[in-house]
């Protein structure tokens, strides 16, 4: 019974330290002895209760202490807990004061919290970047279109990193500043003659107002010539002006088309009431005989010079054809 006992005794306390080492993570421990970095072993069972690792919060601590950066446990679980990246705080602060950059903790904290990368920032700080701006369209005032290419040179700004604007809104006012450089120029040779005109125009301008980067310089690296953007407006403008003239020119011959069609039909109402009326004429005359209004001579009369009308009218067609189908006659 003794030996069972005792065997008993062996296993659980085999399994209570399994357990023990499962849970505490004594590796980290020991290496955080050995770096001259403060922490118990009771530090580390709490981050295991607070489902912080480790690990995640041990090797950046023995990083700053070793980079003579005084920051301790709690700030650093405090970071993780956030959603930060503690690491990469822990580098940017290294990084920073071997620059002599001033950066503190907490700042270099709202800087990954608020999603930017605060060790690029901070090498951004030391080597300084180059923003390529996409190919800027811009119309000098003679209408000739020059296409220009510029190179931003910028270093990240720390104190405004949190809440400043990025490299798109450098980038759209830069496009700006060389549209409107070029736009004020008389001529486009002026800007072919002097391209550093518009660098020094837009550097005037202090385009990085509110945003997180300092820009150091801006250099043209290409400019080439278009097209002419005035001869095509005034071809433009001139074709239009040629399509709103045919469609008045149509316009006008219809209402022509439609008065001449107007004045058919009002012809052919008179005629038919011409017609209509000398139908009535022999009716009238009747009624005139019956009633005495008209004698016979009158109306004999009547018929004598209707008669000789026509045949005056027979005569005035006639004569033209006569006098000339026949030469003797009309000598």
């Amino acid at each position: 019974m003794d030996i069972l006992g005792s065997g008993l005794i062996i296993i659980l306390a085999i399994v209570v330290i399994v357990v023990f080492l499962n849970f505490v993570p004594v590796g980290l421990w020991i290496s955080a002895m050995a770096a001259g970095v403060d922490v118990s072993i009771f530090n580390l069972i709490g981050m295991r209760l607070r489902r912080v690792p480790a690990g995640k919060i041990v090797m950046p601590l023995v990083k700053a202490n070793k980079a003579g950066i005084a920051i301790g446990t709690n700030q650093l679980e405090a970071h993780y807990l956030a959603g930060g990246d503690v690491d990469n705080v822990i580098d940017a602060l290294i990084a920073a004061h071997r620059a002599e950059i001033p950066l503190t903790f907490e700042r270099a904290c709202a800087i990954d919290l608020a999603g930017r990368n605060v060790l690029e920032a901070v090498q951004m700080s030391v080597n300084p970047k180059v923003i390529e701006t996409p190919v800027v369209s811009a119309v000098a005032k003679n209408g000739i279109e020059l296409k220009v290419k510029a190179r931003v040179t910028v270093r990240a700004n720390i104190d405004r990193l949190v809440g400043g604007a990025g490299e798109q809104t450098i980038i759209a006012r830069v496009g700006e500043g060389i549209v409107t450089s070029v736009g004020s120029a008389v001529n486009h040779s002026e800007v072919l003659e002097n391209p550093d005109h518009i660098s020094k125009t837009v550097l005037q301008k202090g385009l990085d107002a509110g945003s997180a980067f300092e820009i150091l310089s801006i250099d043209i690296a290409d400019v080439d010539v278009g097209r002419n953007i005035g001869a095509k407006l005034l071809t433009d403008q001139a074709e239009a002006d040629k399509r709103i003239a045919q469609a008045k020119a149509e316009e006008r011959r219809a209402m022509a088309v439609a008065q001449e069609q107007e004045m058919k039909a009002h012809t052919q109402e008179m005629q038919a009431k011409v017609v209509e009326a000398q139908a009535k004429v022999p009716t009238a005359l009747a009624l005139a005989l019956e009633n005495g209004r008209l004698g016979v001579m009158d109306y004999y009369r009547m018929n004598n010079i209707n008669a000789d009308t026509d045949m005056r009218k027979t005569i005035s067609q006639a004569s033209p054809d006569t006098n000339s189908s026949d030469p003797k006659t009309a000598q």
